[in-house]
């Protein structure tokens, strides 16, 4: 390890997919605030462009590559894009993810169910392999944003549970395969974060209030909460660590 101190991502090159709001835009800056030169990307370059703007603002170095992950070739246009930019890829963080289904498994259609295995699950894959001759070079990092619905049952996003607990599998089979090449593929496992994309599970005062009361330290969680846990598993200080999921919830799986 180098003698510069274990969270210095200076020079890093780091993708972010669902960077223009929420858990991926907290990624982002906190990654850019340690040193490396950012990919903002989400459906929608207007999106993207402030966050960029605000990381150039802030001193550091950010370009906007949009993506629908769920579209095979701007997957691919998205790793080139940014090998074009940077001349390479150190750092690999899939966020974006989608739910489009609340209610019980039995009625879900297989629309909808496909719809979230594929963003959340193969999408994920598809990043992962088109990065990996790039990650391999230096030795790179894959962070994926999963969810505590991996690790237990709910009423109402049964589906989007399963995509998530795929994604822990996904980083046990890449971190054993990829580990000879020195690339390390870690998963986080996020609470209840205030984001728009949670917006229906915390928004309601009453389910809220329950949510915070069942948590040990009293409170949902803030994108911030998870960014400097992302940026740990990219970083020189996660060196050693590979395949594993870190519970980021306030404690509510404990409790």
């Amino acid at each position: 390890m180098s003698a510069r101190h274990p969270f210095d991502l200076t020079g890093k090159r780091a993708i972010i997919t669902g960077s223009s709001k929420g858990i991926g835009r907290a990624i982002a800056m906190t990654m850019a605030d340690l040193g490396a030169k950012v990919v903002i990307s989400s459906r929608k370059r207007e999106a993207c462009e402030p966050v960029a703007q605000e990381i150039s603002e802030r001193g550091g170095e950010a370009i906007v590559l949009p993506c629908n992950i769920s579209r095979r070739e701007e997957v691919t246009a998205l790793i080139a894009g940014t090998v074009e930019a940077y001349g390479g890829i150190d750092i690999l963080v899939c966020n974006a993810a989608v739910n489009p289904y609340y209610g019980p498994l039995a009625e879900i259609d297989d629309g909808a169910f496909d719809k979230v295995m594929n963003s959340n699950v193969r999408s994920n894959l598809w990043l992962c392999r088109d990065a990996q001759p790039h990650l391999a070079k230096n030795g790179g990092a894959v962070v994926i944003i999963s969810s505590i619905a991996g690790l237990r049952a709910s009423d109402n996003i049964g589906a989007y549970g399963i995509s998530k607990a795929a994604d822990f599998a996904l980083a046990r089979q890449l971190g054993a395969e990829w580990g000879p090449q020195n690339i390390r593929v870690n998963c986080i496992a996020p609470g209840l974060i205030r984001t728009d994309f949670a917006r229906a599970l915390w928004e309601d005062p009453q389910r809220r209030s329950l949510r915070e009361e069942t948590t040990p330290l009293r409170r949902i969680g803030d994108p911030e909460d998870i960014s400097g846990v992302a940026a740990f598993l990219a970083s020189p200080a996660a060196a050693f660590m590979t395949g594993t999921v870190v519970t980021v919830d306030g404690g509510v799986t404990i409790a």
